[in-house]
């Protein structure tokens, strides 16, 4: 048996500005045929410049300020975009090909569309590489648009002088550079080896808005014909020549490890089987395929080491979600000021009523239909290929260069298609399993596929944190609220895992939701305090916002209630100084064909009521309305309308698909789930003891966009948030019980 080591997490570079276009080298840092045209946007980055421009025209890349996205234009007119970011289902290859294409003057449906290797030219968010926040396409558009701009002036300019005309004579048309008065035309692919020795300008003129064809448009995804003939390929996808098959038994309790195993001769026996290994915190059968894998890593007779007796500060014997949100509760540490305005006290102290509140929400897996899975190689070089799903290509290739002992240039990560995201395909550390690939691919001087079965997956998946809230609001003698004071407990992913690339004290992924809030509550006060959790965390749709606006927006609703207000009413006279917010109130009013509270008789003779809610997440603005009734003591929800401002869109088939996913994702966490731990180990191992939302309780969702010409907001996560608090405002005005925990199944709901 192989004992392998553990490794070590890295950290992630700076952010820098924007600089010009500029055309790089034909045969440098992808390899591409000779004659393409290649264009680049320069954006920031950390690591030396790896190509060198060639030709008298060629610009001298800088170093760390090259390629976020690169536009080839080959001579028979094929056309393909290396993109920054990662396609899982969001959209973003098809949202890129409209953009560049709008500005190049080229059909989206003529571009292929594919992953760009790791390198310092693709940190476009913010100075980091990375597919999440919802910003690919606002981070970029900009950015691709010059692209297109920028490349479609080169090819005129090259046209221009094949074609003996002025510039100005010249006009485009999906991938052809035109001179009317001669009758004569060229395609792209002509004159795209020319081009590439001109400059590229850095005044070159974007077209009018008025003037698009496809932004703004619902143009057909490029990748819904390989998705629906099997085509598509992902990580498990993926087979090399002399691959192994790696299976994971993982230690029940995270933090031990493997002592002894019982019965490793009779498993290194097996059919099929080629070695037993020790990994962190796990043992690993490899074999000749899969399931004999799988069925010597089930039969290991593991002895572990034992888990600390008690508490929380680890994952301990007696760890439990209930010790970890009593933990929360009893938190006695002075919070940090997150957000404070005007004088609480103050107010506090001369309110006509004041009333508190506790709302907390549970652990979350991401339980999505992809299991985890990665494929390592080491080549007769020593360098490494690694498939891998990923949203940070640069960021695990140093783990894994790491990992390997190599340098990260000597390692390669192909990102295949992701089957989901939802925040799952970060570095968690212990929730991945391409460390083991490589270890185990080290070890056996073989390729080796890993992949964990669902059990393994529920039992390591990293979680959205458990998290923890405590309100008091303060109201004057009109009902209205004066102050409202927050406390926001737990700790959050951004803390976590780039607390050191941020350092700020607080923690925006545990208070985000609940700071920057655009009702005119006049005092206010927001505290954080931070209270660790031992097991591994992570990323969520919608991060804060899929618990933080239930926590606000619930109590918002509690707030009316004590002053005898309308919520929505009480909504729209907070909102008196945002005219944005009160215009997106009416419109998800008028496509719920009005407000009315309830409850209500329907149509089919049930008994309803409606909720409200509203969120701000990741630059986008949502209201969102539920409508609900009750079956056997649960909660059924009808409807839910939806109305979101991302201030512009570039594709609203893309958007409305995008919020009806959020939305159903919103309501299976609403309703049904939650991960438990007793005794230290997770109780969920696959579907059947945690269910997710299914077709039965699938309600309509109707969305509408606003386009207020606010600078553009993300769409993969803000149609979440609204949905929780909006559903639990309904059962409120349906039942009378203000539930302040989720998911509602563990509430037996009735009638008044």
């Amino acid at each position: 048996m192989n004992d392998l080591t553990p490794l070590h997490r890295l950290g992630i570079g700076a952010r820098h500005p924007v600089e010009p276009v500029q055309n790089l080298s034909r045969r440098g840092f992808l390899g591409i045929a000779a004659g393409a045209l290649l264009l680049g946007i320069d954006l920031p980055g950390e690591a030396a410049a790896q190509t060198r421009a060639e030709g008298p025209a060629a610009v001298a890349p800088k170093p760390g300020t090259r390629v976020a996205a690169f536009l080839e234009i080959r001579p028979d007119s094929s056309v393909r975009l290396l993109s920054p970011f990662v396609e899982g289902g969001q959209g973003i290859n098809t949202g890129l090909a409209q953009t560049i294409g709008e500005e190049l003057d080229l059909d989206p449906a003529r571009f292929a569309v594919e992953c760009a290797p790791p390198g310092p030219d693709y940190a476009v968010v913010n100075g980091l590489r990375m597919t999440g926040g919802s910003f690919s396409t606002r981070s970029s558009f900009e950015a691709m648009r010059r692209l297109g701009a920028t490349a479609r002036d080169m090819l005129m300019r090259a046209a221009a002088a094949r074609l003996a005309v002025p510039q100005d004579s010249l006009t485009t048309e999906d991938g052809r550079v035109i001179h009317a008065a001669s009758g004569r035309s060229l395609g792209y692919g002509e004159v795209a080896e020319a081009a590439l020795a001109l400059p590229p300008r850095d005044d070159v003129a974007l077209k009018d808005p008025k003037a698009f064809r496809w932004i703004g448009r619902p143009v057909a995804r490029l990748d819904m014909r390989d998705k629906a003939t099997g085509r598509a390929t992902y990580a498990i996808d993926i087979r090399v020549e002399d691959m192994l098959h790696a299976a994971v038994q993982h230690a029940p309790q995270l933090g031990t490890e493997p002592q002894t195993i019982a019965n490793e001769a009779e498993v290194q026996g097996m059919p099929g089987v080629h070695s037993v290994h020790r990994l962190p915190g796990a043992v690993a059968v490899v074999a000749d395929s899969w399931w004999r894998a799988r069925k010597g890593a089930e039969a290991l007779q593991v002895a572990w080491t034992d888990p600390a007796p008690e508490g929380t500060a680890t994952v301990s014997k007696t760890f439990s979600s209930s010790a970890m949100l009593a933990a929360l509760k009893g938190s006695t540490e002075p919070g940090i000021p997150a957000e404070q305005e005007g004088d609480p006290a103050a107010a506090f102290a001369g309110a006509a009523r004041v009333i508190e509140a506790e709302y907390d929400a549970p652990y979350l897996a991401h339980a999505q239909l992809e299991p985890p899975s990665a494929v390592a190689r080491f080549t007769a070089d020593g360098s490494l290929d690694l498939w891998l799903p990923n949203q940070m290509p640069e960021l695990f290739q140093q783990i894994a260069a790491k990992t390997a002992g190599l340098t990260p240039e000597r390692v390669r990560i192909p990102s295949p298609m992701l089957g989901g995201f939802f925040g799952r395909h970060f570095a968690y550390g212990p929730a991945n399993p391409f460390p083991q690939a490589i270890l185990l691919a080290r070890a056996t001087g073989r390729p080796v596929r890993v992949l964990w079965s669902r059990e393994e997956e529920f039992g390591m998946d990293a979680v959205r944190p458990l998290s923890f809230a405590r309100f008091k609001a303060a109201l004057g003698a009109d009902g209205m609220p004066v102050a409202l004071q927050t406390t926001a407990v737990g700790e959050g992913p951004i803390g976590r895992w780039f607390g050191a690339l941020f350092k700020s004290p607080v923690d925006s992924s545990v208070v985000e939701g609940l700071d920057k809030k655009p009702y005119a509550i006049p005092n206010r006060r927001l505290d954080y305090v931070k209270v660790p959790h031992p097991v591994t965390i992570a990323f969520w749709r919608s991060v804060g916002h899929s618990m933080n606006d239930y926590f606000y927006e619930s109590f918002l609703d509690e707030i009316a209630a004590a002053g005898g207000r309308d919520p929505f009413d009480l909504r729209m006279a907070l909102l008196k100084d945002s005219p944005r917010h009160r215009t997106l109130l009416r419109a998800v009013a008028d496509l719920a064909g009005g407000w009315r509270r309830g409850p209500f008789p329907a149509e089919d003779g049930t008994r309803r009521a409606r909720g409200i809610s509203m969120a701000s997440p990741f630059g986008s603005e949502t209201a969102t309305i539920a409508e609900v009734s009750l079956k056997d003591g649960e909660a059924r929800v009808h409807d839910l309308w939806i109305a979101i401002d991302p201030g512009s869109v570039v594709n609203p088939a893309i958007v409305k698909r995008q919020v009806e996913s959020a939305a159903a994702l919103g309501l299976s966490s609403t309703l049904l789930e939650q991960v438990v731990y007793e005794n230290g180990q997770r109780q969920a191992k696959n579907f059947d003891a945690y269910p997710i939302l299914d077709r039965e309780r699938m309600p309509r969702v109707h969305v509408t966009i606003v386009e207020s010409g606010a600078p553009m907001g993300g769409i993969g996560e803000p149609g979440l948030p609204g949905v929780p608090p909006a559903v639990v405002n309904a059962v409120a005005a349906l039942t009378g019980q203000r539930v302040r925990s989720l998911p509602l199944a563990k509430t037996h709901l009735s009638g008044v």
